[in-house]
């Protein structure tokens, strides 16, 4: 992976060569159209909120690094569950569209912006970015950037940062995981659950209650320790065997979750919602599925909390990072993070590579629950042809199609694991 580095940084020098020759040569037209293709680049871009439709990948400008920032050619992007929130417009204050969406990525810097310190042309590195990363070209400022160990690949890479940064904060950070406690866990197929799961191995005697689609379970049974069907009566489930309940609740589901959380709760233990997604029950926004999980949530009184010493707590990677400016504790999470992973304690789950063509359907897999781990888009990745007509910019009349307001059967048309 080393000389892989070296080898890919000699590479973009040459080209950044290449290019300023270009630019010196410009007098005639076709130099200069070369010299204008080049600042283009594939993204996905989100035309306007609501369904898969909305999405395509087009030619952008390519972005230039600013003071501060780091350009990176991107190799693998992140997909989550937030981002179908995006998608559908189901976040609060979403940005303007049209966007390029993803949060998170895995390339090679290209270049280097003004005060730019720690960094070379040529490294390898993973980065968070606020909004944009679905793309052959980002930008990021330097302190959401991070090297990649020598034998991490790229699709790993870009599954590392949101995943682990999360189940690392929620379990340490807020919740103080100490050896003997237990904790309950949600969708523990997915990227966030499969960190929590490997994470707590590296507790001694921490019991792992993880709740899974039924056909996940055999994937799965070995990383946690009492697994149960996300759609069985699990609160009855882990009171039978731990009568006291858990130290620790993790729930990115929301709804009704939360008060059966709250009621597992063992006395100074804590409730973690770090995610609503059982608000997302079609392929577009809907107000009677959020109405209908905003009704379910539990009211919390403070006098129980107090009365039952019982703490609730709520997490967002995002809004610390990009709201917040809490980007020098997420470095010295991510150091902690990498060290566990240099000792082979800890290593980011794949499910699956996509090409940045085949968007729609790595999001259809996420809406079904599909997933063991985390999806990536390889933006090297040559689409597959049936997947990739839907997906490209091929006319703008697909680009200006929109969903009819009283088309419901259009709208909650894909199937759902409730």
């Amino acid at each position: 992976m080393a000389k892989e580095g070296a080898q890919r940084a000699e590479e973009t020098e040459q080209m950044i060569e290449k290019e300023g020759g270009k630019e010196a040569g410009e007098g005639s037209a076709a130099g200069s159209l070369r010299a204008a293709d080049t600042k283009e680049m594939r993204a996905v871009v989100l035309s306007a909120f609501g369904g898969l439709n909305k999405l395509r990948v087009s030619k952008k400008a390519m972005p230039e690094p600013q003071d501060g920032e780091l350009k990176i050619r991107v190799k693998a992007c992140g997909l989550n569950f937030i981002d179908l929130m995006v998608r559908q417009g189901n976040i609060d204050n979403p940005p303007k569209t049209p966007l390029i969406p993803g949060f998170e990525c895995s390339g090679i810097v290209e270049a280097l912006g003004d005060s730019v310190k720690g960094f070379e042309i040529g490294d390898r590195v993973m980065a968070f970015i606020n909004y944009s990363a679905w793309a052959e070209v980002v930008c990021t400022p330097v302190e959401f950037v991070y090297k990649i160990p020598d034998d991490m690949s790229f699709s790993e890479a870009a599954a590392f940062p949101m995943n682990f940064v999360t189940a690392y904060m929620m379990l340490f950070e807020v919740a103080n995981l100490r050896e003997g406690m237990s904790v309950l866990v949600h969708s523990a197929g997915g990227g966030v659950g499969q960190a929590v799961a490997q994470l707590c191995s590296t507790v001694p005697n921490v019991t792992v209650f993880g709740t899974a689609s039924s056909f996940k379970h055999e994937a799965i049974k070995d990383s946690v320790t009492h697994l149960f069907d996300r759609n069985a009566d699990y609160v009855q489930e882990v009171k039978r065997i731990s009568a006291d309940g858990v130290d620790i609740v993790l729930d990115c589901l929301c709804g009704e979750n939360t008060g059966k959380g709250l009621s597992l709760l063992k006395p100074l233990g804590t409730y973690i919602l770090y995610g609503s997604s059982n608000m997302v029950t079609g392929e577009t926004k809907s107000f009677f599925s959020f109405a209908k999980s905003w009704w379910q949530v539990e009211k919390v009184n403070p006098i129980k909390l107090y009365e039952e010493n019982k703490v609730i707590a709520g997490f967002s990677l995002l809004n610390l990072l990009f709201k917040q400016n809490r980007g020098g504790l997420i470095k010295g999470v991510m150091d902690k993070l990498l060290d566990l992973y240099n000792s082979k304690k800890i290593k980011p789950v794949v499910d699956s590579l996509w090409a940045l063509e085949e968007v729609k359907e790595a999001m259809q897999r996420i809406h079904d629950r599909g997933n063991i781990g985390k999806l990536i888009l390889d933006v090297e990745k040559t689409p597959t042809p049936l997947m990739a007509n839907d997906s490209t910019e091929t006319s703008e009349a697909g680009e200006e199609e929109e969903d009819h307001e009283g088309d419901n059967e259009n709208k909650e048309r894909m199937p759902f694991i409730q």
